[in-house]
């Protein structure tokens, strides 16, 4: 048992050496001097001195957006030093499975019984999604935001107790575990995607100089897309959860801390789906519903620190 705790503390270290170099290849490709749009003056409109929008600006926006997904269709892999970022990140994924895979061969139950593992799972999620949508709409400026919070993740999970110990008795049915918080993974991870296009929608009137930063729409289409993949996981994530919550303490939903972040969490980005569909809610309105659904899943999370419940496993 003692080497599989020293090979997965290898794997672990491995993944977040390289999930830094990955940070430093994307941020090279995406700020460096080539990166760089330089200045061209425009002229005037005249509603320019009363905070009038030049005529174009709304034509180019939507031209800019037109290019963007017409060049995300194409195949093809990145090149130069994106391509090393992207294979870095792969190379980080390709580990925390292998560390994942190990820890379950070890104890022979799915590897998602204790914050730890849990931890490590949800960077699975996280760097699944962010790859997914790298190669599907070819933004990666997500990158500047998602691999920081899994690198956090990691040394989060690496702080909190790595021992393999028996599993309770609420988590001894290991199909409805493995179901329900893989669901919980894939959501969070989509989740995640959703926050990092929301953040840079927000932060992108100060990254302009950038000639490669997306369009605001752009970004607010990828974090709508990635919403729409947050949902249903997140409905299926509490559907499972109250199948395993009857099986294991004889009700289908108690108001137990977790079960209540959870709900909170789903009813967040229904609110976002809801309000994006009739309310026709875009731009900083739906970006700061999109953090906020973020918050919530981090909230779910780490609530266990701070309010305990049938949820909490160490």
């Amino acid at each position: 048992m003692d080497n599989v705790l020293s090979i997965g503390q290898f794997l672990l270290t491995s993944a977040m050496a390289i999930l830094v170099l990955a940070v430093v290849c994307d941020a090279v490709v995406l700020t460096g001097r080539g990166a760089r749009a330089q200045a061209v003056p425009t002229p005037a409109s005249p509603g320019g001195a009363h905070g009038g929008k030049a005529p174009g600006g709304a034509a180019g926006s939507r031209a800019s957006h037109s290019a963007h997904w017409a060049r995300a269709s194409r195949p093809g892999l990145p090149r130069g030093l994106a391509l090393y970022a992207t294979g870095f990140t792969a190379i980080a994924l390709a580990l925390i499975t292998a560390y994942l895979a190990l820890r379950a061969s070890a104890t022979g139950y799915s590897p998602f019984a204790n914050q730890h593992e849990f931890a490590v799972s949800f960077t699975f999620g996280i760097l699944l999604m962010y790859l997914i949508a790298e190669f599907r709409y070819r933004v990666r400026w997500l990158s500047i935001v998602v691999l920081p919070v899994v690198i956090a993740l990691l040394i989060y999970a690496d702080s909190q107790d790595k021992a393999i110990k028996p599993l309770v008795p609420a988590l001894r049915n290991s199909l409805m575990l493995t179901l329900h918080v893989f669901f919980a993974v894939l959501a969070y991870g989509a989740a995640c995607v959703s926050f990092a296009a929301a953040i840079l929608y927000l932060l992108h009137p100060h990254l302009k100089r950038f000639r490669s930063l997306p369009s605001r729409e752009v970004l607010d289409d990828v974090g709508y897309k990635a919403a729409t993949a947050t949902f249903p996981l997140l409905t299926m994530m509490t559907v499972l959860g109250a199948v395993w919550a009857n099986t294991a303490w004889g009700r289908y939903w108690g108001w137990d801390p977790k079960e209540t972040a959870a709900l909170v969490t789903w009813l967040v980005y229904g609110a976002y789906l809801h309000a994006r569909v009739t309310r026709g809610w875009q731009g900083s309105r739906s970006a700061w519903l999109l953090i906020l659904g973020f918050a919530a899943v981090l909230f779910a999370y780490f609530g266990n620190h701070f309010f305990g419940g049938l949820h909490s496993y160490g």
